[in-house]
């Protein structure tokens, strides 16, 4: 799998992140007919190579149209939802913004709905997300992860007033993200990076091993003097088997009746877990109860916590990064006595393979052949058509 780590050694950026994608290989062509498709007015993108202190990088250009809108969540989410981007691209922006309204909110005592995005409700925070983003589809990424993010210190001047640095927003939006705390002068990370690297990577370190494939750099606009103003990121192949990390979201209740626990279950998954599961345990005080465990993509962390709150009765989930190792696999429809049916083949490691049909599919045709699913998936491994490992 290609994977991304971002290196936020002086920080990130919406910018820089997009500008550091153009470094690593992403074609400046692609950029430019993407934005332009996305038909959000008369919007110019270019790049230019800089020298920050000593490191050759990429900053992006960008000439957008002047406007004085103050946009809402929803007005941001009708805007990404009309550049007919692909849904995954959709769902990571939409993410993204969501994380930035939640933490607005949380800041100023409101709900996300009622956020006043000034920043980054601008047209340059939407088209950074979203080329930042797409850009990734297109690097072919599915993985992310990210080294520590640099904080920065001092003092910025925003549209809410004059606030310590890192921002106050920006600081929410790192948590559970791994930080650092150099004494570098001045913002390095602005609220629009801190989402992007969140949304993301969910604050999931790098594998202990990895393969780089190329790395780019992307410059920031300022150029200071006690740090070269620039991110970092790396495109990297993961060795081995289908391997990944993914994040392992978990909740107990002892509250819920057990008919609410499908409905929950289907939920966690249709919110984008990979798998959910619940198991019976023992809670304090001798009560029964009932343990929800899922797998995200740390791309998802924040829809299946939500799932399990809104779902469920739980008022405390955790998460952490796990490892997640699978066999290659692909899926063909195959006829067997004139019915379709799917079937998964699994590579095993140091040779053959499994081949398994799909329950639907047997239960269906044996339904049809006057079986049971059980004579009907043992006449197909009679047959060939399935293989037990």
């Amino acid at each position: 799998m290609r994977g991304l780590i971002f290196d936020p050694f002086s920080g990130i950026s919406g910018d820089m992140t997009v500008a550091a994608l153009l470094d690593a290989g992403l074609p400046l062509e692609w950029l430019q007919g993407f934005v332009k498709d996305l038909a959000l007015g008369d919007i110019r993108v270019d790049a230019e190579k800089v020298d920050r202190l000593g490191i050759r990088c990429t900053r992006l250009l960008l000439e957008l149209p002047h406007e004085h809108a103050h946009r809402h969540l929803h007005h941001v989410v009708k805007i990404i939802e009309g550049t007919g981007v692909p849904a995954e691209v959709r769902d990571r922006a939409v993410n993204a913004f969501t994380l930035l309204a939640e933490a607005e909110a949380e800041v100023h005592g409101t709900t996300p709905q009622k956020v006043h995005f000034h920043e980054v409700g601008a047209l340059d925070a939407i088209v950074d997300i979203l080329s930042a983003v797409a850009g990734c589809a297109e690097l072919g990424v599915g993985a992310f992860y990210t080294r520590p993010v640099a904080l920065g210190r001092g003092w910025v001047d925003m549209a809410h007033g004059h606030f310590p640095v890192p921002p106050p927003a920006t600081m929410k939006l790192l948590a559970g993200v791994p930080v650092t705390d150099p004494d570098f002068q001045g913002e390095c990370t602005t609220p629009t990076g801190a989402a992007l690297v969140r949304a993301l990577s969910g604050g999931v370190e790098p594998p202990a091993v990895f393969v780089p494939v190329r790395d780019g750099f992307g410059a920031g606009t300022r150029d200071p003097r006690d740090r070269p103003n620039c991110l970092r990121v790396v495109l990297i192949d993961e060795p081995g088997s289908e391997a990944a990390t993914v994040l392992l979201v978990q909740c107990d209740v002892d509250d819920l009746s057990p008919e609410y626990v499908p409905p929950l279950l289907e939920a966690v998954l249709k919110a984008g877990a990979l798998d959910c599961t619940a198991m019976p345990l023992l809670m304090k005080k001798g009560r029964p109860g009932v343990r929800i465990e899922a797998l995200a993509p740390a791309p998802k962390l924040e829809q299946v916590r939500a799932a399990m709150f809104q779902a469920g009765t739980s008022i405390g989930v955790r998460f952490w990064p796990v490892r997640r190792e699978t066999l290659a696999r692909s899926v063909e429809t195959v006829q067997w006595r004139g019915q379709e049916v799917r079937v998964k083949r699994s590579k095993l490691p140091g040779g053959g393979e499994r081949a398994k049909p799909e329950f639907e599919d047997v239960a269906r045709a044996a339904e049809r052949l006057g079986m049971t699913p059980l004579a009907a998936y043992r006449a197909m491994l009679a047959d060939g058509v399935a293989a037990e490992g």
